[in-house]
């Protein structure tokens, strides 16, 4: 009896030992279940689309965009040499001027001109795209727009080299007041921004109308210097 005590307690220690064991076991376990539960997903992080920056930032001042010198070439006795502004809200994306008069020949009759022009700058967006690519979906529709001129008649339309990135000649005659008018217009785009240049005249009084030779010729001096106007004035 008193040899079976010691051996009996020995029994029972070594009994408990894996309880103990087992018990801290599952302990660890559902310690480690725990902050698998409480634990936040990292939120996936998803890149902002890029575009490429615009190059030009601002416009020229569209009165000051064509020549003192051309003007007068191109419509003498204008009525306001410094032009008329169009009315914009937003001057850096857009602007025009436009210059008008009548040269009296006497005899020989008068001679009109009219010389506009206008810009539309295009910003990039991330949403929209680049704003080279916007401005030449602009300057697409513009061409088309001169083009499609109602009543336009003996409508011609082809590219003009040397101004600005890419430009379209376009050509027509329209009777209006009265008159045969010879048209000339010419839409350039430089980078992200569309320049588009207007020229028109007409002889009343019995004077013939311009040479539309001519008239092309006039409209892309003027569109070259409006066009080159867009980088002197982002330098």
């Amino acid at each position: 009896m008193h040899r079976s005590a010691p051996r009996l307690s020995r029994i029972l220690a070594c009994a408990a030992v894996p309880v103990m064991l087992v018990a801290a076991g599952c302990s660890s376990d559902a310690e480690g279940d725990k902050d698998a539960k409480s634990a936040k997903p990292t939120p996936s992080v998803s890149a902002e689309p890029t575009v490429k920056p615009a190059a030009f930032s601002k416009l020229p001042e569209p009165c000051k965009s064509v020549k003192k010198k051309t003007v007068d070439s191109l419509v003498p006795e204008a009525k306001d040499k410094s032009g008329t502004a169009d009315k914009s809200n937003d001057v850096s994306a857009r602007g025009g001027c436009a210059w008008n008069g009548l040269d009296s020949k006497g005899v020989d009759g008068s001679q009109y001109r009219w010389l506009s022009v206008s810009f539309m700058r295009y910003d990039s967006d991330p949403s929209r795209g680049p704003g080279d690519k916007l401005a030449e979906e602009y300057y697409a529709k513009q061409v088309d727009a001169a083009k499609a001129t109602e009543g336009a008649k003996k409508v011609t339309a082809k590219p003009a080299s040397g101004v600005g990135d890419q430009a379209t000649a376009v050509t027509y005659d329209l009777r209006k007041t009265d008159a045969d008018f010879k048209y000339a217009t010419v839409v350039t785009r430089t980078e992200n921004v569309v320049a588009t240049v207007v020229y028109n005249g007409a002889g009343y009084q019995g004077a013939k109308s311009p040479k539309a030779a001519d008239l092309l010729k006039d409209a892309q001096k003027a569109a070259k210097e409006a066009a080159d106007s867009v980088t002197a004035a982002n330098k």
